[in-house]
C-alpha cells in the first residue's frame, strides 16, 4: 500500500493533481470573495487567453533556465518584434505581421546568444545592456511607421489571433513544438545535462556553447510567437523606454519555474500552461477585489519568490551558481 502511494506520488498524475488542485483553489478562494467580478464564463475565456500568451513566452525560457542562464531582453523583443510586426503588416499583410514577429525575434535570439557565448560574461549582465539596445531600435521603429496610429493594428482583416480559435492554434502549436523537442530531440537532454553540471556535460563530449546559443534561439523564437499574440490580443503595442519593457519578463519567467519544478514528475509543458493559469487566476482575482497596483505587483514579487525558492531547493552542501 506504501509503495502504491510512493509511486504515485512521484508519477505525472500527481502533478496534475497538485495543479488542478491549486488552479480550483484559488479560483473559489476568489469567487466567494468577489462572486460578480471573478470567475464568470467569460471572463474565465478571457483569462485563458491572456495565460496563454505567457506560457508561450514560458516554454521559451525553459530552455535557458534548465541551464542555469536567464534573458532580461525578452519583453524588449516582445515590444520590438511586435512593432517591426505591425509595420510590416502594412504592406504584406498576415504574411508581414507573422514573419516579422517571428523572424524578428529569432534574430535577436542569435544576436543575444552569439553575444553571450563570445562575451563569456553573465547572462543577465548581457541581456541587461541589449534590453536598453532593443528598447531605443523599438522607439525608431514607431517613427517608420506611416499609419495615422504608430504601433496599431488598425486593418480588421488582420485580426483573426486576436480571438479564438487561431489564438489558441497557434499556441497549442507552440506547447506541442517543445514538448516534441524536449523529448524526441537531443536537445532537451543536453539542456538538462549542462544545467545538472557544465564540466561534466562538457567531459562527455557535448559542445556547451553551442547548445547555449540554441536555446537563446530557441528562446527568442518562442518569444517570436508571444508577440504575434500579444500585439493581437491588444491590437496594437507601445514602445517603450527606461527599461519599463522589464515587466514583461516576470509573467513568462513565472510559468517555467512552475516547468522547472514539475519537471521531475514528466510534464513540465502542461506545468508551464496550468501555471500560467494559476497565475492570471490570481492576478485578476486581486483586480476583482480591487486591490492597488502597489499590492498586485508586491503579490507579482512574492509569488515569483516562493516559487523560485520552492524550485530550487538544492541538497545540502551543494554549490549554488
Amino acid at each position: 500500500m506504501n509503495e502504491t502511494i510512493s509511486k504515485f506520488k512521484r508519477s505525472k498524475y500527481f502533478g496534475y493533481a497538485l495543479l488542478f488542485g491549486l488552479a480550483l483553489f484559488f479560483w473559489a478562494f476568489f469567487k466567494i470573495l468577489s462572486p460578480h467580478n471573478f470567475g464568470t464564463s467569460k471572463l474565465m475565456a478571457n483569462y485563458l487567453q491572456t495565460s496563454i500568451q505567457y506560457a508561450v513566452g514560458g516554454c521559451g525560457f525553459y530552455f535557458i533556465v534548465v541551464m542555469g542562464l536567464f534573458d532580461m531582453s525578452i519583453g524588449a523583443n516582445i515590444v520590438l518584434s511586435s512593432l517591426v510586426g505591425v509595420l510590416l503588416s502594412r504592406q504584406f499583410g498576415y504574411y508581414g505581421l507573422i514573419l516579422g514577429c517571428l523572424l524578428c525575434g529569432t534574430l535577436i535570439g542569435s544576436f543575444n546568444g552569439f553575444l553571450y557565448t563570445r562575451l563569456r560574461i553573465p547572462s543577465m549582465i548581457v541581456t541587461v545592456g541589449l534590453m536598453l539596445v532593443l528598447e531605443s531600435v523599438a522607439a525608431y521603429v514607431v517613427k517608420l511607421d506611416p499609419a495615422g496610429f504608430p504601433g496599431k493594428l488598425t486593418d480588421p482583416n488582420i485580426l483573426a489571433f486576436n480571438h479564438a480559435p487561431w489564438n489558441y492554434i497557434v499556441a497549442v502549436s507552440a506547447f506541442l513544438l517543445m514538448g516534441f523537442i524536449l523529448r524526441f530531440t537531443k536537445l532537451g537532454t543536453y539542456f538538462n545535462a549542462i544545467g545538472s553540471n557544465e564540466f561534466v556535460a562538457k567531459s562527455m563530449g557535448i559542445n556547451v556553447e553551442k547548445y547555449k546559443f540554441i536555446g537563446f534561439v530557441l528562446l527568442h523564437f518562442f518569444v517570436g510567437i508571444m508577440a504575434l499574440l500579444t500585439v493581437s490580443y491588444g491590437r496594437g503595442m507601445l514602445a517603450v523606454t527606461g527599461m519599463e519593457s522589464m515587466g514583461r519578463n516576470f509573467k513568462p519567467l513565472m510559468g517555467t519555474f512552475f516547468g522547472v519544478a514539475f519537471k521531475k514528475y514528466g510534464m513540465p509543458v502542461s506545468a508551464i500552461v496550468i501555471g500560467e493559469f494559476i497565475i492570471t487566476l490570481i492576478f485578476n482575482g486581486l483586480v476583482a477585489l480591487n486591490v492597488p497596483t502597489t499590492i498586485n505587483d508586491f503579490v507579482t514579487g512574492a509569488v515569483l519568490l516562493i516559487i523560485v525558492t520552492l524550485t530550487n531547493r538544492g541538497a545540502r552542501g551543494s554549490v549554488v551558481k
